[in-house]
């Protein structure tokens, strides 16, 4: 199970420069004005084996003339609320300041594991501002350039070291499908977790998942078995008064990660938003089955043939290149196709599950890589051999070894895994392409 470390502090102290380190990436927009980043950005980070998500928040202000302070204030409140370990980040070239004394107070009030990162060492004229952050009560400051990558080796061996162990002792679950239902806010979530469960609730069980927040509630009935996989969010206000759409995201990531299977749900009154490629996103990075519900189809303003064509065009045309998913028109007040909902998930579980006898893989995909064989480059020819599919990985992998495995490039992988979903069905599942030196 994933595990959350959230970075917060006050503007302008190289939060989100911190988060493109970590992640690897660029996710983030960095830029000198303070309050650049006002929405939660997510990502993954892995370090030597040890897998964490990390969430990046807007800087925390008090008393001023942004009109999005109040809603950025909220979502360090949340990211500190939902974290398993938090990274104060603070400026070595400005020592401390109210702002810090400020956040340094809420932190050593939530009682979480806290990381004190002192940013900006980048000479020593700035390491001499360092030793007064202690003066925040929050233990050893690391010393850090987030933009030349100095010193982050060691922070990420502490957090690392501060994250709480995997409870190796956590309840068993069935080897049944775990399901996770998702959306922002509004888009009848809840309405169809009641449609599920609000029947017979004597045969739907909770049981406490190995996440501090994730509960799963067992659904049997029907000829279907599985988990709907939940958060302690849904289930009960937090003490926060939070702004729906940021929680959503945090609380998406929990479930998401606890799951085999989302079903993202869409309101079909107000069509594809930029909420729902957010979440789509994450459900991408977790590489988790994919299940699209447009819901509220019942009132929807247009219902013929034509409209459902078009909206599925749509639909595919923003979660692309990913496109080989089901999406399922119901609606979970009138109960219309809700248990369709139910036996498309259960199929997107056993494709993830599908194994395929390597004899056919090669009698296939050899034929397929003979009729368009990977591109020369530079005058040499790259030569697949042989084809495997791994057994017991967690997404559908497919090993292709080769003597150049180097030059193949991603849109013959692309290739590769068209020709794959052509000749067995992985709807609603990603798939791993990996090419190996033989």
């Amino acid at each position: 199970m994933g595990q959350l470390v959230a970075i917060v502090g006050r503007p302008n102290v190289g939060k989100s420069t911190l988060f493109n380190r970590l992640t690897q990436s660029r996710q983030a927009i960095v830029d000198e004005t303070a309050g650049t980043t006002r929405d939660r950005q997510y990502g993954k980070v892995d370090w030597n084996g040890r897998e964490f998500s990390i969430v990046d928040t807007g800087g925390w202000v008090v008393n001023s003339e942004d009109v999005f302070e109040s809603e950025i204030n909220k979502q360090v409140h949340l990211a500190i609320e939902q974290a398993d370990l938090i990274l104060f980040v603070v400026d070595a070239m400005n020592g401390v300041t109210d702002l810090d004394d400020h956040v340094a107070e809420i932190l050593r009030k939530s009682r979480k594991p806290v990381v004190l990162v002192a940013n900006k060492t980048d000479s020593n004229e700035w390491r001499y501002n360092v030793a007064e952050f202690y003066s925040l009560g929050l233990g050893d400051p690391y010393e850090i350039s987030a933009i030349s990558g100095s010193g982050t080796g060691d922070l990420l061996d502490e957090i690392v070291k501060k994250l709480p162990p995997v409870d190796e002792n956590a309840e068993e679950l069935d080897d049944i499908p775990k399901f996770a239902i998702v959306g922002r806010p509004n888009a009848g979530k809840s309405s169809l977790i009641n449609a599920f469960i609000g029947e017979d609730r004597h045969i739907v069980t909770d049981i406490a998942g190995t996440t501090r927040d994730s509960i799963y509630t067992k659904y049997d009935k029907y000829g279907f078995e599985f988990y709907l996989v939940d958060t302690a969010g849904i289930r009960k206000k937090t003490k926060v008064t939070e702004d729906i759409e940021y929680y959503s995201v945090i609380r998406s990531i929990r479930a998401i990660e606890a799951s085999d299977v989302c079903i993202l749900m869409i309101d079909a009154t107000r069509g594809i938003e930029a909420q729902d490629v957010n979440i789509f996103s994450l459900i991408q990075k977790n590489r988790k089955g994919l299940v699209v519900v447009v819901n509220k189809w019942d009132i929807a303003e247009e219902k013929s043939q034509e409209a459902i064509k078009h909206y599925e065009a749509a639909i595919r045309s923003r979660f692309a290149p990913f496109t080989d998913f089901p999406i399922v028109f119901a609606s979970a007040v009138t109960k219309q196709r809700i248990y369709k909902v139910i036996e498309t998930a259960v199929e997107v579980y056993k494709n993830r599950k599908r194994v395929v006898p390597t004899s056919e893989v090669n009698r296939l995909l050899l034929e397929d890589i003979a009729a368009y064989p990977p591109p020369a480059n530079k005058g040499k020819y790259v030569k697949i051999k042989y084809v495997t599919m791994l057994k017991g990985a967690q997404v559908p992998t497919f090993i292709f070894f080769c003597n150049l495995p180097q030059w193949v490039k991603e849109p013959y992988r692309r290739y590769l895994e068209n020709k794959i979903r052509e000749h067995w069905d992985f709807s609603g599942t990603p798939i791993n392409v990996y090419m190996r030196e033989k």
